[in-house]
């Protein structure tokens, strides 16, 4: 019997090697970039390593797959025989004949190792790094990639071969990960979440933010025909009376030819109180620039800009350069998180 035990030693050996590149490729796939970057910028080299293998995933699979296949090739032709034989002890002991023994011995060899091959050297080992892909990428993902710098050279020409293969069909290798998740599959992980009630969202903050990504800014300005415009010769007073009978605390200003050019706040000339400043124009220095929206574009695009060019207001145009309406800022805000309750809005 000792004869066949390097065989049943070679066989607990590669099941457990064979873990390892399962246990890795899963892992590297799984883990997040947001889960590992903290523990390398805190200093982790397991997580520097990691994040270097995360990076060049295709390697990190060729790897895998070609330690995997060793492995494979390896129990069969090792371990497969010696449990073979093995197993013809006791059953020769049976009056079968030696062809019936030896059909038995070698379809029960196959059926174990293939189940052992199975369970223990491919399920436990995924649903392990399925289960904490991130504390099995810091484990595993480090000898995973001193493997792959040791035999390099088979590695890079597997991979190139099958890159070539790939751009053969039109398609473009990738070398990373997709460790990042798109708009549609983070909107479908809250809708998910909060189904299952793992999430709750009462005030709508987070559907408001999908829903905020697909509108245009002509769906939030305010149309030049709703708006209280004042002249560019305002005065306090003007504003003033215009406080009083709207109560809005931005007015927009507008050129001769009736096109906004700037506006004003109410605290831009609270403090012109005297009797000449109060009935005088308003100074050209205190009146604020107004951006500029195209009112086909995203709404986030026209929040970019507004943060930019610091302007709490933008002029909204078409196509053909014609002022549409008017974008405030609390409209936008008032997408992502409901309304504000501030009249600055005209």
């Amino acid at each position: 019997m000792s004869e066949y035990l390097p065989g049943i030693i070679w066989l607990v050996v590669l099941l457990v090697v064979n873990a390892f590149f399962v246990g890795a490729e899963f892992a590297v796939i799984s883990a997040r970039r947001s889960q590992i970057e903290p523990k390398a910028e805190a200093g982790s080299k397991a997580a520097k390593t990691t994040l270097w293998a995360m990076e060049h995933a295709t390697l990190m699979l060729a790897t895998s797959q070609l330690g995997i296949t060793v492995c494979s090739l390896v129990i069969l032709n090792v371990s497969e025989p010696a449990i073979h034989h093995l197993l013809e002890i006791p059953l020769g002991l049976t009056s079968l004949s030696y062809e019936a023994i030896s059909i038995i011995a070698f379809i029960t060899a196959l059926l174990l190792v293939t189940f052992l091959h199975v369970v223990l050297g491919e399920m436990v080992p995924k649903n392990i790094s399925f289960s904490v892909p991130t504390r099995a990428a810091l484990i595993l993902a480090p000898p995973l990639v001193m493997v792959s710098r040791v035999v390099r050279p088979v590695i890079w020409t597997l991979n190139g071969i099958a890159n070539s293969i790939l751009r053969l069909f039109k398609v473009e290798p990738k070398d990373e990960a997709t460790s990042a998740y798109t708009l549609d599959e983070v909107a479908n992980i809250v809708e998910q979440s909060t189904r299952d009630g793992m999430l709750t969202d009462t005030t709508g903050t987070l559907s408001a933010a999908f829903e905020f990504t697909a509108k245009t800014v002509a769906d939030v300005e305010v149309p030049i025909s709703e708006m209280v415009l004042l002249p560019e010769t305002a005065t306090p007073a003007d504003i003033q009376r215009a406080v009083a009978g709207h109560g809005f605390s931005r007015y927009i200003l507008t050129n001769g030819d009736g096109e906004p050019s700037g506006y004003l706040h109410l605290k831009d000339v609270m403090d012109l109180t005297t009797q000449e400043k109060f009935t005088q124009r308003v100074p050209g220095k205190r009146i604020r620039r107004l951006a500029s929206a195209y009112s086909g574009s995203e709404l986030e695009d026209a929040l970019a800009t507004m943060r930019r060019t610091g302007a709490h207001v933008a002029r909204v145009f078409d196509a053909k350069g014609n002022t549409t309406g008017v974008l405030f800022l609390e409209d936008i805000i008032e997408e992502l998180v409901g309304e504000v309750q501030d009249a600055t809005s005209a």
